[in-house]
Order: structure tokens, then C-alpha cells, then sequence
């Protein structure tokens, strides 16, 4: 859905992180925000509308990549948004992989290659 000229101006004051901001994560996040919401409205009401379900489920794929993105990059700043947009934080398996890049950490592969220290190893055997 469209949103017209002034509720975005309104979106862009609120969320812009510097003077002349139009395109922060911030601002894009809460842009992206304001069409799910209105397209989830129309949704409920034209259930077989599946171009428009398309739309939206690039939308929700656009803001879950940008969040990850301000995640890694500045984690203060992502808990602030997803608090004033109040938006659940996601807490999936990327998450898991997030946190292993930002500690560049080698992310285990499987349970075979869990991480045993070496002593209880060599008391084993």
C-alpha cells in the first residue's frame, strides 16, 4: 500500500537519525512498517489477493534483512527500534549464526563437532 506524502514525512521526523536522513536503516525499517501494516489490513479482507500476499512477503523479507543488518552492526541501535516499532525480536537460528560472525567464531557444524575441552578428552581414554 501507498502511504501518502505526509504520513511518510511524518515517519521520516521521527525515525531519522541525523538532519537530512531519508535513508538509514531506521527510516526504512519504520517506512517498510507502515506498509505492512496497511497491507496486512487489506489482506484480511481479499483473503485470494495473492499478488498483493506476494508484495507483502517481500516487504516482511526487505525489513527481516535490513533489522539483520542493524543487528550486526549496532546492536543498541536495533533494540531501540524494535522497541518503538514494537516488532518481536527475531530470535531464529540466524541469530545463533549472527552471534558466531560478530565473535568470529567457527559455527559447529553438527553435534559431532561440539566443542569438548581436550582434558576430559584425554581422561577418556
Amino acid at each position: 500500500m501507498a502511504i501518502n506524502e505526509r504520513t511518510k514525512q511524518r515517519i521520516i521526523s521521527k525515525f531519522k537519525t541525523h538532519e537530512s536522513d531519508t535513508g538509514s536503516p531506521e527510516v526504512q525499517v519504520a517506512l517498510l512498517s507502515r506498509k505492512i501494516e496497511g497491507l496486512t489490513g487489506h489482506l484480511k479482507s481479499h483473503r485470494k489477493d495473492f499478488d498483493s500476499r506476494r508484495g507483502l512477503l517481500k516487504m516482511v523479507g526487505k525489513r527481516r534483512r535490513l533489522l539483520g543488518f542493524l543487528k550486526r552492526e549496532n546492536l543498541e541501535r536495533y533494540r531501540g527500534l524494535i522497541k518503538k516499532l514494537k516488532i518481536k525480536e527475531n530470535t531464529s537460528e540466524e541469530g545463533i549464526f549472527a552471534t558466531h560472525l560478530a565473535a568470529k567464531t567457527p559455527v559447529p557444524e553438527g553435534p559431532h563437532e561440539a566443542a569438548e575441552p581436550e582434558e576430559e578428552l584425554a581422561s577418556e581414554e
